[in-house]
């Protein structure tokens, strides 16, 4: 008997689209288990899984690992759900706390904050509470569902996607398909298959989860994201984990090999 690929991975509303399947049990021979993106790494890493929708950084820490090549959570200009939100301009940020489940937006905010404003602040890991960082610390990242629900009034904003649009001219990956040698990567596509002829039950059961509108989820989950990558993500991401090794964050700026599926050419209209 074949035992089952077990794959660790996220339950955010913006990874509903590549996990539906899983999530649903219609992909055979998968065994799930659901986890905040750190954990889906941590899982990976000691060797308790086969697979994870791992944060894209850890992609890059992890020896040994493949990406599935075209899948994955991007934003090409405006995400909504990766967010530093701060009390102070963030030229004079000085302290940051970070949500502990991301690891990705966590790079991420560093170097946004070191190339464009100039600023090298002190980072501590907290749980997404927005009022309890903001009453210790300077600003505070939030990522996925907290994101979307958080009341930001009267704070400065930065939609890290658009900051890193701004900053290099590409999307970002957030958050890759990770998978040890020898694991097909058929059954990510049939679970992201079964997620786009299910997006309008995704949009509902997204809204009913975070009380917000189906059109903004509507939005947010087709345009603000996109799921297929290409080959300007693929840029969007060497050049993240070139600036990243820089910054001293990853070993090396070398891209993880890919499993062998060809690029998803981008669906338009």
């Amino acid at each position: 008997m074949i035992s089952p690929i077990r794959v660790s991975l996220v339950d955010f509303v913006n990874a509903w689209p590549l996990t539906w399947g899983f999530l649903k049990g219609t992909v055979e021979g998968v065994e799930s288990i659901t986890d905040i993106p750190s954990a889906c790494a941590d899982r990976l890493k000691r060797g308790e899984v086969d697979a994870g929708l791992i944060p894209s950084i850890e992609a890059a820490r992890i020896p040994g690992l493949r990406i599935v090549r075209g899948l994955g959570i991007a934003s090409r200009e405006k995400v909504r759900s990766v967010l530093l939100a701060s009390k102070v301009p963030f030229d004079r940020v000085r302290t940051v706390a970070v949500d502990s489940s991301s690891r990705s937006s966590a790079a991420m905010v560093r170097i946004l904050l070191a190339d464009r404003y100039g600023r090298v602040p002190e980072f501590h890991v907290a749980a997404p509470d927005l009022s309890e960082m903001l009453a210790h610390h300077d600003a505070t990242l939030l990522i996925g569902d907290p994101a979307l629900r958080a009341d930001l009034t009267g704070l400065l904003v930065l939609d890290l996607a658009e900051e890193w649009r701004a900053l290099t001219g590409l999307p970002f990956v957030f958050a890759v398909w990770a998978v040890r040698p020898g694991i097909p990567p058929d059954p990510f596509f049939w679970s992201r298959d079964f997620g786009r002829r299910k997006i309008d039950r995704i949009i509902r059961e997204a809204a009913f989860r975070t009380g917000l509108g189906a059109p903004f989820l509507s939005t947010y989950l087709v345009e603000n994201l996109h799921h297929d990558l290409e080959e300007e993500d693929e840029a969007g991401l060497s050049e993240f984990y070139r600036r990243a090794a820089a910054h001293g964050l990853i070993p090396s700026s070398d891209l993880p090999p890919f499993a062998g599926i060809p690029l998803v050419p981008r669906r338009e209209g």
